[in-house]
């Protein structure tokens, strides 16, 4: 008892005789304000711009590269600007790609194929008019003239659909007429069989909501015996008629805004975006400069 007395007494006395530890305070040690953009996020970035419009991820010197050109303004919007641009229009040779340009045109003729085409191949649109041109031979040599235009009729359309990604590169025709094309042929008929299905289809894909009962009375008359309508105060007398009709109008226009925040947001298009941006697209049908507005936020660089 009284050992344990003795050591209980000597521990107290140890510990009150240890000193207090001084706390050390460093003078003008004041935590710089550090408002540049992480490499990470920047990296983040480069990343999914190259993804988005060119349909690969960088290499290490193209990240290397682009991403020290955006760090050395700290991000700023030109910076981002220069990059999309670069990726969109140089028409230098890169390998594996032709050119930033040329894979750019690929990519996004991909992407409207997945929105009118379900992502059809194409080697699927290759066979469709391999198979159109064989019918129109063979019906050629058996005499039936009638046979051989109407086949041959449907290859024209299909290969309109897979001319179209050169020939928007070389901005010979816009970006519309890509578009129709890729709803006027046997693939799209196939995918969406019959006129209601026809019609339903072709207002979703182009505008995201389906047409009103007046609207689809308007058209179907069109589409199913050439007759007569009347489609947002225009003549839609035949399928023809009724596509041009449709990626002629203003509404157009807002379906390829509201597809394009879909695609790059991964949400809607609030109102007062549709009507403030949706003029970015329609000065000259001009898609890219849609783009690069998208892709230069802040929210799509993931930098709020």
């Amino acid at each position: 008892m009284k050992k344990s007395l003795v050591f209980f007494v000597i521990v107290i006395m140890f510990f009150s005789c240890r000193k207090e530890k001084e706390e050390v305070v460093f003078q003008d040690n004041t935590i710089p304000y550090f408002d540049q953009v992480p490499r990470i996020l920047l990296e983040n970035y480069v990343n999914r711009v190259f993804i988005d419009l060119i349909g690969r991820e960088p290499t290490d010197v193209e990240m290397n590269t682009q991403v020290d050109l955006l760090r050395s303004t700290n991000a700023s919007e030109p910076s981002r600007i220069a990059l999309i641009q670069r990726l969109m229009f140089d028409t230098t040779q890169v390998p594996g790609d032709g050119s930033y340009r040329e894979a750019y045109i690929r990519k996004f003729y991909e992407d409207q194929k997945g929105r009118f085409l379900e992502g059809a191949s194409e080697g699927t649109l290759q066979d469709d008019y391999n198979l159109w041109k064989f019918l129109a031979y063979q019906d050629s040599l058996n005499g039936n003239m009638i046979g051989y235009e109407i086949f041959n009729n449907e290859a024209s359309k299909m290969l309109a659909v897979i001319n179209s990604r050169v020939q928007l590169q070389e901005d010979s025709i816009f970006f519309e007429e890509m578009c129709r094309r890729m709803m006027f042929n046997s693939l799209y008929d196939e995918i969406n069989m019959n006129t209601f299905n026809f019609i339903n289809a072709t207002f979703d894909d182009s505008f995201g909501r389906f047409p009103t009962q007046s609207e689809y009375d308007a058209v179907e008359d069109a589409i199913e015996f050439n007759g007569s309508g009347l489609l947002f105060g225009q003549d839609v007398s035949s399928k023809v008629a009724y596509l041009n009709v449709l990626v002629g109008s203003a509404e157009f226009d807002e379906g390829f805004l509201r597809w394009a925040f879909k695609a790059y947001l991964a949400r809607e298009a609030t109102s007062s975006e549709v009507f403030t941006k949706v003029d970015l697209y329609r000065s000259g049908s001009n898609y890219s400069l849609l783009q690069q507005y998208i892709l230069t936020t802040d929210e799509y660089a993931g930098f709020q």
